[in-house]
């Protein structure tokens, strides 16, 4: 079994949750492949470079200065202060980005109405590479970049890139998807942390976020946690403290 984890932007940020998941990814039993956000790390970069920021549906616009923004940051500052730090709990790990051996290869996104520019949906993952690491006992860190093939990057949703590998590496072994982020599961009412929602069948996502119960940035992370489900990958939303349990929201 193999545990396919993505961690936002909200976890990177925080010393305390980042310290949380790490700690507890180290503790797996098997090497795994931890998908990674930093949106805020991104966002305040941009700030600092005086780069004005889109969000749509919780997606970042990504124009020829912003991809260079979240190239530093996602690729740069955030991957390898994850890997330095899984390093120091004694996992054997690398950092990637879907560039690197072809690792996550995407075209740029097609939208009818809106141009999100480079930004990109995910064609193809590379499970040969991911297989080959975690056979070696290597921990695979991913950050949300990807490639077109004809020399260009792209800014991937983390989310989705976390859904896609699972997808992709479903077909060979055994994986539980997780979503980590800093509440204990998807709740009810945002302003009550104590409001989790058990389970969310596939059929009832479309609801919730009309009623604005799911809304912003985790409408990506419920849309693909239901695309995994259906292909009946166990997909749970989670705290960073209970990787590694039954506890959260199951996605079905």
């Amino acid at each position: 079994m193999t545990y396919v984890i993505k961690i936002g932007g909200a976890v990177v940020d925080s010393p305390l949750l980042l310290n949380d998941v790490l700690d507890r990814c180290a503790a797996l039993d098997s090497p795994f492949i931890l998908v990674h956000g930093g949106g805020k790390v991104a966002t305040k970069l941009a700030a600092d470079l005086g780069i004005e920021q889109t969000m749509i549906d919780g997606r970042r616009v990504t124009d020829a200065d912003t991809l260079r923004v979240v190239t530093m940051a996602y690729a740069g500052l955030v991957n390898k202060n994850v890997v330095a730090q899984l390093q120091a709990r004694g996992v054997q790990c690398i950092g990637m980005t879907g560039a690197d051996a072809d690792l996550v290869r995407a075209h740029k996104r097609n939208h009818p109405t809106i141009d999100f520019g480079f930004v990109g949906d995910v064609d193809a993952v590379n499970t040969d590479v991911l297989e080959l690491m975690l056979a070696n006992g290597i921990s695979v860190v991913v950050a949300p970049l990807t490639h077109d093939g004809n020399g260009s990057l792209l800014n991937t949703n983390a989310d989705t890139m976390a859904a896609r590998i699972a997808n992709a590496m479903d077909a060979r072994t055994m994986i539980r998807l997780r979503f980590i982020y800093e509440h204990h599961g998807v709740l009810r009412n945002i302003n009550d942390p104590t409001s989790v929602i058990d389970v969310i069948a596939s059929s009832d996502v479309d609801g919730l976020i009309v009623d604005g119960m799911i809304s912003k940035g985790m409408v990506p992370k419920i849309t693909n946690a239901v695309e995994a489900a259906k292909a009946d990958i166990n997909v749970r939303i989670q705290h960073t403290s209970a990787l590694g349990t039954e506890e959260g929201t199951l996605i079905q």
